[in-house]
């Protein structure tokens, strides 16, 4: 008879706090899972799958305005942000069910509400009191807003799902792919937006191509984008309205300030000063390559650690800890090499591998192909919209290092292209392989002049 209640113990039902419940109560661990907030984590309720609902209603402004030149002739007499909002609760409430139903059907004992550690080996939860052989943190992150006047008057992607009504005007403050989605989504719903990002140019880390063709782009559509703007204060005035004043003097008035200026691990009263877990320099859960944190007994995964921030790798890194732990002879490390990432902007930003900038900073010597062009859709429409498609190849080699794409869909092309990555594939597979006409897949293993080369 073991001397604890649980075999492993998870704090956080997110993605990969319940990928590993699960797998571990079906390898026959007995498992508990405690969360405080919603069964799901940050991507069911306030993350990828609200946030992609809401780009999906975004895009229907430029479908309607686009079916005229097929003959369509469409009347839209309003935009309704109150059902959007309703029937996105709707779905978000069926996938906590999911959840529930899935922990529950697995055997793993759900606790509901806010657990802190008591020891390596005891959780409280409320006035309970529970034992684990291990403990597994997955708590995620939460949306980081700096100190400065004025800090009050905004929100974050935490609250933008559940505004009660939509704004006239907005301003999105920061430069990365959440604050790119929002402003497109913003714009998109017929809102005045303004993008402001205290750097020279948005979407630090992705190719350069990439990111000059997405300010392009994004300017054709209306976006105010500001680079190099730095909020010092914001004032509420009597209309209601905010008055955002800049660090170059300027000023800009808007209805609503939605900050996405990064994420940090939610660890407040986590009770990790009671254990032998320490963090890095960054403020991230400090763990090896198996998950393994400085307590013996105590493990993290996803976004509570110094990981890739994305849903997947939070999925892979707890079936392999589980794995580790109770089926030895089926682990896997995870590959975090060639990892395919999407953009729900509009368009879509497709993004797999290596940047041109990352793959000269490791001393390759490269071909580079690219190609622009007009969306076969988008002809009759008169839509003078572009895509942009790019590969990233090795001279040495011919081995494709980086695939990425803007345009309509880019998500779901580039998916498809991660297992050729994956699988090792050269320019010259890509040439062999046979198009499927006509579609702007085809564009990747057409392109055959290096539109640059070392």
């Amino acid at each position: 008879m073991s001397e604890f209640d649980f075999d492993l113990f998870v704090i956080g039902a997110g993605s990969g706090g319940v990928r590993a419940s699960r797998m571990a109560a079906g390898f026959g661990a007995r498992v508990a899972v405690a969360e405080e907030l919603y069964l799901g984590g940050t991507c069911v309720n306030v993350g990828c799958v609200p946030k992609k609902l809401f780009a999906y209603a975004a895009h229907f402004a430029e479908d309607v305005e686009d079916a005229r030149g097929y003959g369509w002739d469409l009347k839209v007499e309003s935009f309704n942000w109150q059902r959007l909002v309703e029937n996105k609760n709707t779905e978000i409430t069926r996938l906590n069910g999911i959840y529930h139903n899935l922990l529950t059907g697995a055997g793993v004992t759900l606790i509901h509400g806010r657990a802190r550690l008591l020891d390596s080996h005891t959780v409280a939860v409320g006035d309970k009191r529970f034992t684990s052989e291990r403990i597994l943190l997955a708590t995620g992150g939460w949306p980081f807003v700096p100190e400065f006047p004025g800090r009050e008057h905004v929100i974050t992607s935490n609250e933008v799902f559940y505004l009660e009504q939509l704004p006239a005007r907005c301003a999105v403050v920061g430069g990365g792919y959440i604050a790119v989605e929002f402003a497109s989504i913003f714009n998109g719903l017929g809102c005045q937006t303004s993008l402001l990002y205290r750097g020279e140019q948005f979407l630090r880390g992705f190719d350069q191509g990439l990111r000059d063709h997405m300010v392009v782009t994004m300017q054709k559509k209306g976006l105010d984008l500001q680079f190099n703007a730095q909020v010092e204060r914001i004032d509420k005035q009597a209309d209601g309205s905010l008055l955002l004043h800049l660090h170059n003097g300027e000023t800009l008035e808007t209805d609503l300030v939605l900050y996405a200026t990064g994420r940090r691990p939610k660890l407040d009263g986590l009770g990790l000063e009671n254990t032998a877990v320490t963090l890095d320099e960054k403020g991230f859960i400090a763990v090896d390559e198996l998950y393994q944190t400085t307590d013996p007994a105590v493990f993290a995964i996803g976004d509570v650690t110094d990981t890739i921030q994305l849903t997947p790798v939070a999925l892979a890194e707890g079936m392999a800890l589980v794995r580790r732990l109770y089926r030895p002879e089926e682990y896997r490390p995870v590959d975090y090499e060639d990892l395919a990432t999407a953009v729900f902007c509009i368009p879509n930003i497709g993004t797999l591998g290596m940047t041109e900038e990352q793959a000269r900073a490791q001393g390759y010597k490269l071909d580079i192909f690219e190609s622009r062009f007009r969306p076969m859709r988008n002809t009759l429409a008169g839509n003078a919209e572009q895509s942009f498609m790019k590969l990233v190849v090795d001279q040495a080699s011919d081995r494709v290092l980086g695939v990425h794409m803007v345009g309509p869909d880019a998500g779901e092309i580039i998916q498809g292209l991660a297992v050729a990555l994956k699988a090792g594939a050269t320019k010259s597979v890509f040439d062999a392989t046979l198009g499927i006409h006509p579609t702007a897949a085809e564009e990747f293993v057409t392109m055959r002049t290096p539109s640059r080369r070392d």
